[in-house]
């Protein structure tokens, strides 16, 4: 009835508990763009196959499993290298999700992990993601971000109560910031893409537009109005780390503006 899609790269270091979390009944499809570690190594005792795609985005991923990877169960879970599903969500998939038909594209809730730490405050709970998706009716695109992804509006949505474990960062500060300096590149102009499913979080993204003001109420979103300071040290940490990232775009989108 399911099967399990990882998408990974260079994920040797998260790779081994995220599978240890999947019960051993469900297929694993990995879909690898370029591991140069021992990510595949770690994947082929328990995957079922394995397949290599050069890295196209979040989206057109997600589509080349659906579409190029010879999956034929009704449902797939999508779940990233550094994510965790607890069993009570499987048991619920089994008990309900399973026969429903009054959805299409299940979003799952996810709780993020700083350093190992659980963040309860800082990040803005819930923070939705479509996981579990039925294969014959769901298709991705880009959100308006340009580097995320959402669904086609042709999907019936769902929301589950029941989060995932995204253990998101370890304290590679450098590896992140390189990564995030191509997102923000990417999110200097924001604009809806036709045709999908926009959370209210992108909604909101959207209309604020960009201004230097966003930088400033990126830090107070996180540390002040959700609580990040309850969550100590690790909040303060979460919140600047996003505050930089706003500042990376403000930063890009006027040098833009200067260039032209």
């Amino acid at each position: 009835m399911l099967t399990v899609v990882i998408l990974t790269k260079n994920e040797e270091a998260n790779l081994p508990r995220c599978l240890a979390a999947i019960p051993e009944r469900y297929p694993i499809v990995i879909v690898d763009s370029g591991s140069t570690d021992k990510t595949v190594a770690i994947a082929n005792p328990r995957a079922s196959r394995i397949y290599i795609n050069p890295w196209p985005g979040f989206a057109e991923q997600r589509n080349f499993a659906i579409n190029q990877c010879e999956i034929n169960t009704p449902w797939l879970l999508f779940i990233d290298a550094d994510e965790i599903y607890p069993q009570a969500f499987y048991d619920r998939f089994e008990a309900e999700l399973a026969a429903s038909d009054t959805f299409d594209v299940l979003m799952v809730p996810s709780i993020l992990y700083l350093r190992g730490k659980r963040l309860s405050h800082a990040p803005g709970y819930p923070i939705y993601h479509p996981r579990l998706v039925r294969r014959e009716s769901t298709r991705f695109v880009r959100n308006h971000t340009g580097h995320g992804e959402a669904v086609v509006n042709t999907c019936r949505i769902g929301y589950s109560d029941i989060p995932y474990e995204h253990y998101f960062y370890h304290g590679e500060i450098i590896e992140w910031m390189h990564k995030h300096v191509d997102k923000a590149a990417q999110e200097v102009q924001l604009k809806p893409t036709t045709n999908a499913v926009m959370t209210t979080r992108g909604r909101l993204s959207v209309l604020l537009g960009r201004s230097w003001l966003r930088v400033l109420a990126r830090f107070l979103y996180h540390f002040v109005f959700r609580g990040g300071f309850l969550d100590g040290a690790a909040g303060l940490e979460f919140a600047l780390m996003f505050t930089w990232y706003e500042a990376t775009i403000y930063l890009q989108a006027k040098a833009g503006q200067q260039a032209r």
